[in-house]
């Protein structure tokens, strides 16, 4: 479906949120991600501070934060705002359930290519026999225990990624609801490309508060801030067709929470003593961008960005009522 399509079919719908709609939801997630954030720079400990743990998946609420605040600023009725966001309902059923299955393996298939790529290019050494640099990590955890074979437990963490992927979808829903929930539809009018560029570029701007930290590259200045932009550029690329392409959410935030819990398979595989660059070959690094560049330019060939159902299908008419012949 074209973008003039695409826009035609929303105004039947509902009113599509406005500029003054996307700034404020933009400056509020933001603003409450600089917030929820703001304890760890104030403790001087950063990341290493005992509440990272509750402050990450908390600032991973924002987004749906300051889609609340917005969408229920509108006033719109509930069974428009559900269809908006993606959230309801879940037809068609067989649709629906492909593009779970889908988003639940295209984020580990791009992380494990990517990986694999990296180490075909020498960018990393990987250690797939006896898997040292997982031995390495875990000997210093705890030093001197009698541990199972490495390749047995090496093959349990991969796995255990599917259902570490449905218990991450619980917290990227809070990201999702706002990305590719929200702000993706509010910016589909601009036209589908300008759309998943612009919720990318936010959605890493986002990050800005723990990025320099140190947070995923462990580059706390600019250039890491720029990083994690070009990561969430290329990956909101796939999850935005996902959102698209099905009319619901939930297959964006399932791929999420994959993305999430393969994100570590380079440090998995690591061999010992071997350091990789996450900013070039970890799941948001540069090896990644190329990966699914080759990706989307497959989906782009095959029109699946054309294929889009209306996330709000025309109202049907109500036919004014007919006068009733003399003596009815």
């Amino acid at each position: 479906m074209s973008d003039v399509q695409g826009r035609a079919e929303g105004a039947h719908g509902a009113t599509r949120p406005g500029a003054v709609a996307i700034v404020t939801y933009v400056l509020v997630a933001c603003a409450l991600a600089w917030l929820v954030a703001l304890p760890l720079w104030l403790s001087g400990q950063g990341l290493r501070s005992p509440w990272t743990g509750l402050i990450l998946p908390a600032m991973m609420l924002t987004p749906t934060i300051a889609m609340l605040v917005v969408v229920f600023a509108r006033h719109a009725p509930r069974t428009q705002r559900l269809r908006f966001l993606g959230m309801w309902p879940l037809r068609p059923t067989g649709r629906f359930i492909g593009m779970l299955v889908i988003a639940l393996l295209a984020a580990f298939v791009v992380v494990a290519v990517t990986t694999g790529g990296a180490a075909a290019l020498g960018l990393v050494r990987l250690a797939l026999v006896d898997f040292s640099g997982y031995a390495e990590q875990l000997s210093a955890v705890v030093p001197g225990a009698a541990l199972p074979p490495m390749g047995v437990l090496v093959t349990v963490q991969l796995l255990l990624i599917p259902g570490g992927a449905l218990v991450n979808s619980v917290l990227t829903t809070g990201e999702e609801l706002g990305w590719r929930g929200w702000l993706l539809p509010a910016l589909r009018p601009l036209g589908t490309w300008p759309a998943l560029v612009i919720t990318g570029v936010v959605w890493g701007l986002w990050h800005a508060p723990i990025i320099l930290l140190g947070y995923d590259f462990d580059r706390p200045d600019l250039t890491g801030v720029l990083f994690m932009v070009g990561g969430c550029v290329a990956w909101g690329v796939l999850l935005g067709w996902l959102r698209l392409r099905s009319a619901s959410v939930w297959p964006a935030v399932l791929a999420h929470g994959s993305l999430n819990a393969a994100g570590g398979l380079v440090l998995l595989l690591r061999a010992a003593g071997e350091q990789p660059d996450l900013a070039i070959v970890g799941p948001l690094g540069v090896v990644a961008w190329v990966v699914l560049a080759v990706l989307v330019v497959v989906l782009a060939l095959t029109r699946q960005f054309r294929r889009q159902p209306a996330p709000l299908p025309p109202r049907p008419s109500v036919p004014a009522a007919l006068p009733l012949p003399p003596g009815a």
